[in-house]
């Protein structure tokens, strides 16, 4: 595969905040990636110093190979659409389609029609009169309808409907299928977008922590469910990111493959085992990430780790 981003060591400082802290990953050509995390976990931020819209505090960012800050051939081989964009007071969704067809080189006006009768966008209402999802949609449209070689959605659908963002799923992948392009969605519906992304990066407090196909993702975890003292012998000894008890029935969450050795063990124990979606391996593996940290905090300061942890 071909690499169209390299990040090396890159970290964002804010005073006192670190916002993105030494991260290093590459994003392949032709690829849907979902960008993954929770608020405030620096997901924003890279996606606004790989488009030149911050600065890195230190680290390198190379857009097809080159530094993307003031260059003009790189950024307009690129498209950003974000949940806060900003419109002038009096635009209309026709003027922002406008400006975007005369940026985007691969600009294609019969899908921006398309998409607007799709998502029903009225042209000609001002944009600050419209309500959240049509605002969401604008952005959109200019998304798919750009066709940018590495396009990067930053939550815009938020806005939408359920049956809209179905929309929106749907013409991406059909003009992805037609069109390849690298495509980078920042989502916390990670359900919903599960079925499109080929590859995942995980941002957790500035670090990435996952950066794996969604295949390989699938099989990293399972859910161990029944009596809790034959679930407890079953995990003694494995990786657990989350546990939950109702009487004497529990349910943990391990990370790691079960062997066909494991299957049969749980069969003979009388437990049932049951896949961890996407949205559940990523929200138990930050909460878990999130846990390790406290605890070295915890222990750096010299206090007792069950004690602060409690």
């Amino acid at each position: 595969m071909t690499s169209v981003i390299e990040v090396n060591g890159l970290t964002k400082r804010y005073r006192e905040t670190t916002a993105v802290d030494d991260v290093s990953f590459t994003i392949e050509k032709d690829t849907i990636y979902g960008l993954l995390g929770r608020n405030g976990a620096g997901k924003t931020t890279v996606m606004s110093i790989l488009t030149a819209q911050n600065f890195a505090t230190s680290g390198e960012v190379r857009v097809f190979g080159q530094n993307p800050y003031e260059n003009a051939h790189v950024l307009s081989r690129m498209c950003f659409v974000r949940e806060s964009q900003k419109y002038p007071d009096d635009a209309k969704p026709s003027h922002a389609l406008r400006a975007a067809s005369l940026f985007f080189p691969h600009w294609d006006q019969a899908l921006a029609d398309r998409l607007v009768a799709d998502f029903q966008l009225p042209l000609n209402r001002r944009i600050k009169k419209l309500s959240r999802g049509q605002l969401s949609a604008v952005g959109v449209i200019i998304g798919i309808a750009s066709r940018a070689e590495i396009t990067f959605f930053d939550e815009p659908y938020l806005g939408l409907d359920a049956v809209a963002r179905q929309i929106f799923y749907d013409r991406l992948l059909a003009d992805y299928a037609e069109h390849p392009r690298t495509v980078i969605l920042s989502s916390h519906l990670i359900d919903e977008v599960s079925n499109l992304i080929e590859r995942v990066l995980v941002i957790d407090r500035g670090r990435i922590i996952i950066d794996e196909q969604t295949d390989a993702i699938r099989d990293r975890a399972a859910n161990i469910v029944g009596d809790t003292a034959a679930v407890d012998a079953f995990v003694a000894g494995r990786e657990v990111i989350h546990r939950e008890s109702m009487g004497r029935v529990s349910s943990v969450t391990v990370l790691g493959a079960l062997s066909s050795a494991d299957r049969a063990r749980l069969t003979e124990a009388g437990l049932d085992v049951a896949p961890v979606s996407l949205q559940q391996l990523i929200v138990r593996t930050t909460q878990h990430a999130g846990g390790e940290a406290a605890a070295a905090a915890v222990r750096s300061d010299g206090t007792d780790t069950k004690e602060a942890l409690r």
